[in-house]
C-alpha cells in the first residue's frame, strides 16, 4: 500500500529495507442473472467471494460501443441490484440449510436469532442494512452471509466524466448515496500504469487527478474495514503494520510478533507528526 509518510521515516531513520502494508484485492468475474442457480460462473463466483471481507461492486458508468455487455443497455442500478439480488438468493439458500433441523444444532442461540433475522429480510424485500443497525460487525462476520458483508461501489467512468461524474452516476447516486461510492476510470488507471513517475506526475496534473483511483480506494477500503496504520523505524527497516482501528497496544505489539504481546508490558511511542517534525526517535524522546 503505497504511504508517503513510510518514504519519510526511511529517509529520517535511513532505513536499509522499507516494508510497506498490504491490502489484498481478488478480482472475481461479473455476476449474471441466475447466478445463484449456477448459470454463468455464478457457483464459482459465490464460492471465491465467501472468503473476502468486503465486497467492491466495480459498475459501468460510461458508454462505449468497443465493449461488450450482456444487457442491451448502460444501467448501473439494474447491474447492481441483479448482484445484489444473486447473493441475497445465495444466502437464502445458505440460511435455510443452516437452520435445517439437524444442522440447527452447530449454530448457537444468537447465530440462529440472526440467520432468522436476515431470512424475514430477504424473504421480506428488506433492506438487509437493517442487520447491521442490531447486530454488531462481529456477529454479522462470524455469519459469512454475502449480502452483510461491507461493500463499495465504484462507479467505473470515461476520462471527462472522472472529476464531476455523468448521467449514470447522478443517477447511482440518487439511490445508493455517496458515502461509498468513489468514481474511477480504469481506462485512466490503466495509462497511469504505464508511465514512468515524471510522465505519471504530469498526465495526473493535466487532467486534474490529485490521486490514483487505485490509492483513493485503497484508503476507502481501510475505512470501511476499520482499519489504521502504526509504523515501526530504524537503521534495519521502516515498516508499516496494519490493526483495527483503537486497537490496545498489546494487540498491536501482537502483530509484530505473537511472543511480543505474550510477554507486554510498556511500549514507548511517538506520534508520526512529532517524529517527523523532531528528525527521528532521539529528539522526540527529549
Amino acid at each position: 500500500m503505497p504511504d508517503i509518510r513510510l518514504d519519510k521515516l526511511v529517509s529520517i531513520s535511513n532505513s536499509k529495507k522499507k516494508i510497506n502494508t498490504t491490502i489484498s484485492f481478488v478480482d472475481i468475474a461479473g455476476l449474471v442473472k441466475g447466478a445463484s442457480k449456477g448459470e454463468g460462473l455464478g457457483n464459482k463466483f459465490l464460492s471465491h467471494i465467501r472468503e473476502v471481507d468486503a465486497i467492491i461492486h466495480m459498475i459501468r458508468c460510461f458508454d462505449s460501443d468497443d465493449i461488450q455487455n450482456v444487457n442491451p443497455n448502460v444501467d448501473p442500478i439494474r447491474d447492481l441490484e441483479i448482484i445484489e439480488t444473486e447473493m441475497k438468493l445465495a444466502d437464502l439458500e445458505s440460511i435455510q440449510k443452516r437452520l435445517d433441523k439437524k444442522n440447527k444444532k452447530n449454530s448457537t442461540e444468537d447465530e440462529i436469532n440472526i440467520l432468522e433475522a436476515a431470512k424475514n429480510c430477504i424473504n421480506n424485500d428488506g433492506n438487509m442494512e437493517v442487520l447491521h443497525e442490531n447486530y454488531s460487525k462481529n456477529e454479522l462476520h462470524k455469519i459469512g452471509l454475502l449480502s452483510t458483508k461491507p461493500k463499495l461501489y465504484v462507479c467505473n467512468v470515461d476520462e471527462k466524466s472522472i472529476t464531476k461524474g455523468n448521467n449514470y452516476t447522478e443517477l447511482f447516486t440518487s439511490k445508493f448515496g455517496t458515502k461509498n461510492t468513489l468514481l474511477i476510470s480504469a481506462d485512466i488507471e490503466n495509462q497511469i500504469n504505464q508511465l514512468e513517475n515524471e510522465e505519471k506526475k504530469n498526465y495526473m496534473k493535466m487532467i486534474n487527478l490529485q490521486e490514483t483511483g487505485l490509492s483513493t480506494l485503497i484508503k476507502k477500503g481501510y475505512e470501511l474495514l476499520e482499519l489504521e496504520t502504526f509504523f515501526t523505524s530504524g537503521p534495519e527497516e521502516s515498516r508499516a503494520w496494519t490493526v483495527p482501528v483503537n486497537c490496545k497496544a498489546p494487540s498491536a505489539a501482537g502483530t509484530i510478533h505473537t511472543d511480543f504481546e505474550k510477554g507486554f508490558i510498556r511500549a514507548e511511542t511517538v506520534s508520526y507528526e512529532e517524529f517527523i517534525k523532531n528528525n527521528g526517535w532521539l529528539n522526540s524522546k527529549k
